[in-house]
């Protein structure tokens, strides 16, 4: 019976979970892939339109080009027309006249005018159109992969233990400690098994490994902060820049702007486990907080209120930092309000944490990096009393983190092993701690 609840049935859910997940992002993925086709045909539009208008305007230079030779032609021909009236004039006059000295005087003008002029005859240029080839077409456009179906076995064995379900430490362990050299240190993000990223109070963002060398720099182009830091599937840094209302993406070395805000201020964001961002938010009068969903650069869901109407988030510009659990569970630390507020997928409020009562925690609960481990369990820093509190992914407090020499603890990630990663905010440490078997 133990083995049914605790590692059959579980998995069963894991399963359910994983393609109720898939169903909710089909849509999602099929308007990904159709904006992506709609970008290149715009783009190929684009490219047409340069080429239309530059023949447009070679024809309008060639028309004007044609029309002044037309005019300077019939202008030569017109002044020869006035000078044989003027002759002919004169021939008549020498008739009339009973004068003989006029007609000596005469000299003929046949022979000038007997040279005719060339008949000018211009032809119109033509547009001579080169025909499709659609074969070619398609392969210069793109292509769509087909349809990919792969499907694992779940291999699952009675006679072994779940190995995957690690347990807390008694005592967590400090194995590290990297000095950023930021006055203040704001949050961590985890790169690869070498090397995390990390901001504080200066414009540029660092890049450090484990020995704490600095490995990368990357600046932000508003000389201001960021408000916070993520990277995504492929490694790139993403990081929110609230003075230019932005979010961003840094791709080989070259920042690229992925969203602009109007009427919001970016906070905090994270990148969830299909690849969207889930951005927090304020408007511009500090007094309504969301989290919103982008599939790249495209708005799929606001979350804002609860069932009732009533705001899910406080009102402010204070950090709101944000991860989502195994579960698809949407956590964020709303620091002003002194909670970890957890919604579902669908934006429906499940708990929230407030605090959990204590003899030696002194300060008020606030709540601000937050990450999740393998295992759903939440974390999230509490700077004001030195600590982390761990939480299930039913919001039931499980134990602090509470030793390893943590001072005023608050952006908070989990690497691959498990390994937590806690920024000290007033040290500009970011440590490095084994809190799991």
């Amino acid at each position: 019976a133990n083995k049914l609840k605790n590692l059959i049935y579980p998995t069963y859910e894991e399963i359910t979970l994983d393609l109720e997940n898939q169903l909710a992002n089909l849509d999602g993925g099929y308007e990904k892939l159709t904006t992506a086709m709609s970008k290149q045909g715009e783009q190929w539009h684009r490219e047409i339109d340069i080429v239309v208008n530059k023949m447009k305007t070679e024809i309008s230079e060639m028309k004007v080009k044609h029309r002044d030779l037309l005019k300077k032609h019939l202008d030569e021909i017109k002044q020869t027309q006035a000078l044989i009236k003027q002759t002919l004039l004169a021939i008549e006059e020498i008739k009339k006249s009973t004068e003989v000295s006029p007609t000596i005087e005469y000299s003929s003008k046949i022979r000038e005018f007997s040279k005719l002029p060339p008949k000018l005859k211009i032809t119109l240029p033509t547009f001579i159109p080169k025909p499709l080839d659609h074969k070619k077409l398609n392969r210069l456009f793109g292509q769509i992969t087909p349809l990919s179906t792969a499907t694992e076995e779940n291999v699952l064995s009675l006679n072994q233990p779940n190995t995957s379900v690690r347990e807390l430490l008694d005592e967590p362990e400090l194995i590290a400690t990297i000095q950023t050299g930021y006055q203040n240190v704001f949050s961590v993000t985890y790169l690869n098994e070498d090397c995390v990223w990390t901001f504080g109070s200066t414009k540029d963002i660092k890049c450090f490994n484990m020995k704490g060398e600095l490995l990368h720099t990357v600046s932000n182009k508003s000389e201001q902060p960021p408000s916070d830091i993520a990277v995504d599937s492929d490694g790139n840094l993403l990081f929110c820049d609230w003075k230019s209302r932005t979010v961003n993406k840094v791709n080989n070395g070259q920042t690229e702007e992925l969203i602009r805000l109007q009427g919001l201020v970016p906070g905090n964001l994270c990148v969830t486990s299909n690849g969207d961002l889930l951005v927090t938010m304020v408007s511009d009068d500090v007094t309504q907080s969301r989290v919103v969903r982008y599939s790249g650069s495209t708005e799929k869901q606001t979350i804002q209120f609860d069932d009732k109407g009533k705001p899910l988030y406080s009102g402010n510009d204070y950090f709101k930092y944000i991860t989502e659990n195994r579960n698809y569970d949407i956590c964020v630390a709303d620091y002003e309000a002194g909670a970890v507020v957890v919604v579902n997928q669908d934006g429906k409020l499940r708990w929230r944490y407030i605090g959990h009562p204590s003899v030696t925690k002194k300060e008020p609960f606030h709540s601000i990096g937050i990450t999740t481990d393998s295992q759903s369990r939440i974390l999230t820093a509490d700077p004001g009393n030195h600590c982390i509190h761990i939480l299930d992914q039913d919001g039931q407090f499980l134990r602090y983190i509470d030793n390893c020499d943590l001072e005023y603890p608050c952006g908070l990630c989990v690497d691959n092993n498990d390994n937590l990663f806690v920024s000290e905010v007033k040290k500009g440490n970011v440590k490095k701690i084994k809190f799991l078997r």
